[in-house]
Order: C-alpha cells, then structure tokens, then sequence
C-alpha cells in the first residue's frame, strides 16, 4: 500500500478526531455529569505602553494597540482577538455541527466585522458603550449541500458556538484587585 493511499484525506481526519472527541465526552459526561464542567485559565502581564503578554496553557501571545490608542502596534489589538476568538469558535463549531447533521462542508471562511465607538472607550459619551455596539459575521461555506442544509447548520452553530454566546448574553464578571507593593 503506498503512504498516500495509508493516510486519511484531511475531512476524513477531521471526521474522525470529531467523531472520537463526541465519544469521549459522551463517556466523560455520562459518567459523571460535573465531568462537563470545564474552567478555563488566561493569564496576563503588561509590558511597554498599553501591551500585554498573554500565557494560556502551554501558548504564549502578544496583544497590544495601535499608535492612535495609545500602543505601540506589535500586535492585534484585545477586540480584534476578541474576533479571532469568535471567528475560530465558529469554525470549530461549524465542523463539530457539520459533522453531527452529516452535512459536507469542503471548506469554511468567516470575516468578523466589528463596529465600535471610541467615545465610550474614553469616557466621551456616557451613552455609548465602550464594547462592539454590533458584529457582523459574513460566513462562507463551500460544499455541494442545498441552502437549507446550510441554513440549519448555521441555525444549529448559533445555538451553540461558546464565543458567540459571550457575545450574545451578558456574563457575570467579578472584579478583585490586589495591591502589591513596589520593590
């Protein structure tokens, strides 16, 4: 058998690292129904103008602002990651749900396009909010399935894409300050 014949293509891949993570949740959860309960850790430290440094797990990235916020421009900004984060949700969610309604999807692309104003970031205007007033997401699939298949998927991805339910619904945030002395 030659090597190219011996490996998946890479939906075949996909479908079966989908299909043994369904598994194992199932199994983790049926077991014990708090198995499903999952925290997540992020932490951060400032550095130069407004930058940050960002460890999670075992990943390391940079955030930061452009010059006309006050950054140094060495990195996407927090709103823009903050997109990434949605963007890259829904395209795990797309494939996860794709995979579950049996619908092809040979390729998935998505803009975000956030629109904010800066008057309620800078205290301006205390009636505009300093988050994203919408966001916009321009999804494309590329497939041979009917645009209802396509429809329910996207209706199925709404339903249960973590990210976009950040976006969607407010979350409950507490605050603790820790003052530490300055050596």
């Amino acid at each position: 058998m030659s090597n190219a014949a011996s490996t998946l293509s890479i939906a075949e891949d996909r479908s079966a690292r989908l299909q043994q993570a369904g598994t194992g949740w199932g199994e983790r959860i049926s077991a014990t129904a708090d198995n499903a309960k999952l925290t997540f850790t992020v932490q951060g430290e400032g550095f130069g103008s407004v930058a940050s440094n960002i460890v999670a797990g075992k990943h390391t990235f940079t955030v930061d602002e452009p010059a006309a916020l006050g950054g140094d421009d060495v990195a996407a900004s927090p709103v823009e990651y903050a997109l990434g984060a949605l963007i890259s949700c829904q395209v795990v969610v797309y494939r996860l749900y794709a995979e579950q309604l049996n619908i092809q999807v040979d390729d998935v692309k998505i803009v975000a396009e956030g629109h904010l104003d800066v008057r309620g970031l800078f205290g301006i205007d205390k009636t505009v909010r300093p988050g994203f007033t919408s966001v916009d997401l321009d999804v494309q699939i590329t497939g041979p399935e009917t645009a209802e298949r396509y429809d329910e998927l996207r209706q199925a991805v709404d339903a249960h894409c973590p990210v976009l339910d950040l976006f969607a619904n407010p979350v409950p945030v507490t605050t603790a300050v820790t003052l530490t002395p300055a050596n």
